[in-house]
């Protein structure tokens, strides 16, 4: 019975113990990743403190672990030459034997060897550690360090010799201990200081300030490039090392061969290892991020143009990037899936940097034909961006048709690059509209009306494609690869590529209808009127063969009273209303009350926002 008992009483501590351990094995990493972000937003003053203050604690276990391992090693070696009648390690000093001392195989050799180790570890942390520096306890550290070495020169008792590392470890524990307890109050200040200035700072520019302000400062994405790139040399190192065979030279120049040969596979191991984590992840985000800013800043130096606005395109293909990885669920797949995935993705990301391209050189094409800039090189420039922008999305899209099959991945890649190509071509048509208008010696009134039309025509295919990728979208979330992330991303897609673009455009295109309609409404002047008048459009300050006469009869070019229309309604010269809204008179009154209101608003979005003076299309 009392067997049984003690029997069940252990079953239950054993348990126990083994929970309690389960228990501080899951705590371990919450525990070190919260000691890590930690150390991570500290300064750099504090952070080489905090540095000292570990490397002065790793010395002293270091020095522990290898005093009781010499001591351990000591001792047996004494024990064997005792009982075969050796001299011991002290008698061999004294008589200055040195080839017992320096005998690979006797204790001798072992207690230099340890003397060496302890006297650099205790310069090291004699010269590092943050205690009191009075000049005994300067004076102690190194016996402190060497004092287990010296006991085993000395016959004393085993026991006194197997703990001496413990009493040799006290004098700087100590001192570990007493820079630990006399800098709490120091690091109390510290922690509470820092939140009074982000709490302040929040108070003042915002949180997404106070967050952009400290990954500058803390240079995240460099620290995590230097961790994938330190990760990835790693698996390098240990791929060519398993490749490689040195037991002959045949043997040498096989795995040269196949070294040379698995170039690829290395390579494609390496992707997929340095994408297998979310830190991973992370790390490779960082570094495509820094590709695609020099990329960026490539054809900003092709195009001779230093827009600052320009610059985001390595933080866009972070972002874009990453939001792919969870979308796809990278980490999680298998490797050979995992790589595919990730060549996708790659795919994907590399359409967008197209589109971001043409943000670049479509301003750079506008500002070249309206400025009537007769610099060539710089039209050479853009236009040789622009073959580009055509060229290689059409090369891409023959190689993946005809490597792949059909897929809702195909189908977007090729969505992205054949929208891209849209785009293009409706800058390089706008673009040959301003350069003929630039050498026409007359007013083009129908210029406005064709920029107009291209226009709508381009953003009509875009806002297309949009609910097209919207469908395709679908069809992955609820056939193929479904998620929160995807479904969070599909939302935003709807409601900022299709609502509200379709808002917008059906804003603008109200606008110009009812802009029209106004136009309709005023008088055309004849041509006697006109020869009468011999004076030039107010607005544009052209000649008017053909103009529109207002109520306060004064003349306009009807395109260009239009462009003014959509962004008042009173008379550019006299302020005066343009035409008649409403027989009603208290209708009239209203409407007379709330534009004398705004006068002063909309002369102020005219000079703000020269743009709506152009018809921007669907967009």
């Amino acid at each position: 019975m009392n067997n049984g008992h003690e029997t069940e009483i252990a079953g239950e501590t054993r348990i126990r113990s083994e929970t309690r351990s389960e228990v501080v094995f899951r705590k371990e990493p919450i525990n070190g990743c919260v000691s890590a972000m930690c150390m991570f937003v500290l300064y750099t003053k504090h952070l080489i403190i905090v540095y000292l203050y570990l490397t002065s604690v790793g010395i002293v276990f270091v020095s522990y672990w290898t005093n009781v391992s010499a001591v351990k090693q000591i001792m047996a070696l004494t024990a064997a030459n005792s009982a075969s009648h050796h001299t011991s390690i002290l008698e061999d000093l004294l008589n200055l034997n040195m080839k017992n001392l320096l005998d690979l195989d006797g204790p001798g050799v072992l207690v230099i060897q340890n003397f060496a180790i302890q006297f650099m570890l205790a310069v090291l942390f004699r010269n590092i550690h943050l205690g009191p520096r009075q000049v005994v306890i300067q004076k102690m550290l190194p016996l402190s360090f060497m004092a287990p070495s010296f006991l085993a020169m000395l016959p004393v008792p085993p026991n006194v010799l197997l703990h001496s590392p413990v009493f040799a470890s006290l004098i700087p524990l100590s001192l570990v201990k007493y820079v630990l307890w006399t800098s709490i109050y120091s690091v109390t200040q510290v922690i509470y200081a820092g939140y009074q200035q982000g709490r302040l700072f929040v108070s003042n520019y915002g949180l997404s300030a106070l967050v952009e302000t400290e990954w500058l400062r803390l240079n995240v994405p460099c620290v995590l490039r230097v961790f994938w790139v330190m990760r990835v040399a790693e698996h390098a190192i240990l791929l060519l090392m398993d490749n490689y065979d040195e037991d002959t030279e045949e043997g040498l120049k096989i795995s040269t061969l196949l070294a040379v040969q698995s170039l690829a596979s290395m390579a494609k191991s390496l992707l997929v290892t340095g994408c297998e984590t979310i830190t991973a992840v992370l790390g490779m985000t960082s570094v495509i991020s820094f590709f695609c800013h020099y990329i960026g800043n490539f054809f900003q130096w092709i195009l001779l143009t230093d827009e600052e606005e320009d610059k985001s395109i390595g933080t866009v293909s972070a972002i874009l990037f990453y939001i792919l990885a969870l979308q796809t669920g990278l980490t999680s797949l298998n490797p050979e899936k995992r790589f595919i995935r990730l060549c996708r993705n790659f795919c994907l990301l590399f359409t967008a940097l197209l589109h971001f391209l043409h943000n670049i050189v479509n301003p750079m094409l506008m500002s070249l034909s309206a400025s009537h800039n007769p610099s060539t090189h710089r039209h050479v420039r853009a236009l040789g961006v622009c073959a580009f922008l055509i060229i290689f999305p059409i090369s891409l899209l023959i190689y993946l048709w005809s490597q792949h099959t059909i897929s809702t991945w195909l189908l977007a890649v090729s969505a992205f690059s054949i929208e891209v190509i849209v785009k293009v071509v409706v800058s390089l048509m706008i673009y040959s509209l301003f350069l003929i208008d630039a050498y026409r010696s007359t007013f083009w009134e129908q210029l406005d009306d064709y920029v107009y039309y291209i226009r709508a025509f381009g953003n009509t295919i875009e806002f297309c494609f949009g609910i097209f990728l919207f469908f395709n979208g679908a069809w992955i979330l609820l056939f193929e690869s479904g998620g929160a992330i995807r479904a969070v991303m599909m939302c935003i897609h709807a409601y900022f590529n299709i609502w509200c673009e379709a808002r917008a455009g059906w804003s603008v295109f109200m606008k110009r209808r009812t802009a029209v309609n106004k136009i309709n409404s005023l008088q055309e002047a004849s041509t006697e009127q006109l020869s009468r008048l011999d004076d030039v459009c107010a607005i544009c300050y052209q000649e008017m063969h053909s103009a529109k006469i207002t109520r306060c009869n004064h003349y306009f070019h009807g395109v260009c009273l239009r462009k003014w229309l959509y962004v008042q309604d009173r008379c550019p010269l006299c302020h005066d209303i343009l035409y008649k809204i409403d027989n009603d008179p208290n209708k009239d009154n209203s409407s007379e009350t709330s534009n004398e209101e705004n006068t002063n608003n909309q002369n102020l979005l005219l000079e703000e926002e020269p743009d709506l003076l152009l018809g921007e299309g669907v967009r």
